[in-house]
């Protein structure tokens, strides 16, 4: 049931899919207001123009449905900031989905602006994360935006409830989509996300089927193939020697990962509201990313930063996960780990073979390497008589303490 309070006007993030097309038209029956429809392209390999002509179909004026190309803006403001800061949620998630969401609030909130509509409306079900992400983004931005979340608020919870709901009112309905889906996909330029029915038994090897984005790494080509990647102040720019934009670069990376296999992950996850789910993951080029600016930051990067930055790793990948990318925290981990890339430019050499990405070479004109002071050969740099006051001192307290404890036995 809708709450009594009027919404003249509403900004529906919109796919085209059977249940934001119910969405629509719900919104149009149980709150009598006009709809905008905003449909993202960040990547997901899909034709968006269907989306176009089934809001159009179902009375949306044409000025008021909103399609964007926001790859480069996707990759550029959000994944890459992301990847300077190595950030993997609970060690192996690289937050695919996590890190779509913020951008799609922020223009919620804006085109609600520019058309002049006091409510966005998403299609976020009430048990997983993403409602958290878009509501909680989307407040950072304008604390007086109302959010609809149809899935907190009607009883249309199955899918049987919703074909009947869309053939009441006429909504195309594919094929495809009268049978019970086999597992729920979402997909960007950075990953491709599979969860439910099939998936939920965790004891259970995901099927072959599932998996979209990568080659089985045992089907992949016998013979390694090596890239090199090119760095500027901790942002991937070029593979072997080809300068590419932001979006262009993570594209051709998933090419070189699907090709060999790279990236899939078997997970079962905490999700912030509560639950543990288990998801297969697959982010090609984003593994291969991550390795290469690991391994560039290996040799331009000191110990005490390197180190810092990966204490507050976590916690940055935990508020990207739970939705607070625009709040104060991550903006001032952002600054932080902003600071520690200034010098983290150069070429990293990564080999792909059968579902791994190694990083095998690494050169930088920043670069804090001194093959002077690590040979094994004589050296005029290093005197290792000065490791014997370095240890003293180290040990200091050690004795104190062992004495100590020695003495109360």
């Amino acid at each position: 049931m809708a709450s009594a309070q009027k919404v003249n006007k509403v900004v529906l993030a919109y796919s085209g899919g059977l249940d934001t097309s119910v969405i629509l038209k719900w919104l149009q029956v149980e709150y009598g207001c006009e709809v905008v429809t905003f449909t993202a392209d960040l990547g997901q390999g899909e034709e968006l123009e269907p989306a176009r002509r089934k809001a159009e179909r179902a009375g949306i004026k044409p000025d008021q449905i909103y399609i964007e190309d926001l790859r480069e803006e996707f990759v550029r403001d959000f994944v890459f900031p992301m990847f300077r800061a190595n950030a993997v949620y609970e060690g192996l998630y690289l937050l695919g989905t996590s890190i779509a969401r913020p951008l799609i609030a922020k223009r919620l909130v804006e085109i609600a602006a520019e058309t002049g509509a006091d409510a966005v409306a998403h299609g976020a079900t009430g048990k997983g994360n993403d409602q958290v992400r878009f509501e909680l983004n989307a407040y950072a931005l304008n604390p007086d935006i109302r959010v609809i979340a149809p899935w907190r608020e009607w009883n249309l919870n199955s899918r049987e409830k919703l074909i009947a709901f869309a053939e009441q009112y006429q909504i195309e309905i594919p094929k495809d989509k009268r049978g019970e889906a086999p597992f729920s996909v979402d997909a960007n330029l950075l990953h491709t996300s599979s969860e439910g029915k099939v998936l939920e038994d965790p004891a259970e090897e995901a099927p072959d089927y599932v998996y979209q984005r990568t080659v089985d790494p045992e089907a992949a080509p016998d013979q390694p193939e090596a890239i090199e990647i090119g760095f500027e102040r901790g942002d991937a720019v070029s593979i072997n020697g080809e300068k590419l934009s932001p979006a262009s670069l993570l594209t051709k990376l998933n090419d070189y990962g699907r090709r060999h296999g790279v990236g899939r992950l078997d997970l079962v996850e905490n999700r912030f509201v509560g639950m543990k789910s288990r998801g297969i993951y697959e982010t090609p080029g984003g593994t291969i990313l991550l390795a290469a600016h690991r391994g560039i930051e290996q040799i331009t990067l000191d110990r005490g930063a390197g180190h810092l930055k990966d204490e507050l790793m976590p916690r940055y990948a935990e508020l990207i996960y739970n939705g607070f990318w625009f709040a104060p925290e991550r903006d001032m981990l952002q600054a932080a780990i902003d600071k520690s890339q200034e010098h983290v430019s150069g070429t990293v050499r990564v080999k792909l073979y059968k579902g791994s990405a190694n990083v095998v070479g690494r050169s930088s004109p920043n670069t804090i390497y001194s093959q002077a002071h690590v040979t094994f050969e004589e050296d005029a740099v290093y005197d290792q008589k000065d490791a014997e006051g370095f240890i003293r001192l180290n040990a200091l307290r050690l004795k104190l303490l062992a004495r100590r404890n020695m003495g109360l036995k």
